[in-house]
């Protein structure tokens, strides 16, 4: 099974992009972050032609994400527990079976917090608190369990072209990674490093001051794997092609193969 996530930076704008990207990869699952849209705006007509169904968590103008699947889905939950008074569309859980047994996928679409000496950085660290108990939660069930998504944290120096630069920025600070250490330290696998220690392996690089050319990129998208599901990681990918491509995402796809019929 491969399992993908892409930060598409407008469904509408990008649909040609996904088309193209799906045709070509075949992924299984994939999680679609800040496709800017309500739920009835989201071009599943045309996904479900390519043979997926689809699983939307809208908001109108920014945010939202969407689950893309192979397979049905035996469960969809939407929102993340914990603060009723979040309106935010940055979370998706989906639920499916496979012949090989239940893989549980969770998108999501982690606040920016920029910037960081105002209300959006309690936000974006009371949002990750939240997501750890999410996450200790469902690793209770003891099963493939897989977070994907647009994490907005680089998780270490080796993750940025120029880690002096990012200093101060909320992807970086030290609070922001030690939470992402956090989600790690509860039995999560960061699956890109678990098949690779190389550096420059980027999924996202600016619009501005020339980023992709000069391959000045960060790494911020990342699929975090329950200890079911990272034993049977077979391979991480970037798919950084797309970045490319006429009108692209500021991000590329990210992805990992997964043998659920392999023993743990």
């Amino acid at each position: 099974m491969r399992i993908a996530t892409w930060n598409v930076n407008s469904i509408k704008q990008r649909v040609d992009h996904a088309q193209a990207w799906l045709k070509e990869t075949q992924p299984d699952i994939v999680c679609l972050q800040e496709i800017k849209c309500v739920d009835e705006a989201f071009p599943r007509e045309v996904f479900e032609g390519l043979g997926y169904n689809v699983a939307v968590h809208g908001q109108k103008g920014f945010n939202g994400v969407a689950i893309l699947s192979r397979y049905p889905f035996d469960e969809v939950r939407i929102g993340l527990p914990g603060d009723d008074s979040d309106v935010q569309s940055r979370l998706i859980e989906v639920v499916v079976s496979t012949a090989s047994g239940v893989v549980r996928v969770c998108g999501i679409y982690l606040p920016n917090g920029n910037p960081p000496l105002t209300e959006k950085y309690p936000y974006k660290l009371g949002w990750m608190a939240r997501l750890k108990a999410l996450i200790a939660d469902r690793l209770t069930l003891e099963e493939p369990f897989i977070v994907a998504g647009d994490y907005n944290v680089i998780p270490a120096p080796e993750d940025v072209h120029d880690p002096a630069a990012w200093a101060g920025d909320a992807l970086f600070l030290p609070q922001t990674r030690e939470a992402f250490q956090q989600l790690l330290n509860l039995g999560m696998t960061d699956a890109l490093r678990a098949a690779s220690d190389a550096p420059q392996l980027y999924t996202f690089w600016d619009y501005q001051a020339g980023a992709w050319h000069k391959n000045n990129g960060i790494r911020i998208d990342h699929l975090l794997l329950s200890p079911q599901a990272a034993d049977r990681l077979k391979a991480v990918g970037i798919d950084r092609h797309t970045r490319s491509w006429e009108k692209p995402s500021d991000h590329v796809p990210v992805w990992a193969d997964i043998d659920l019929a392999a023993r743990a």
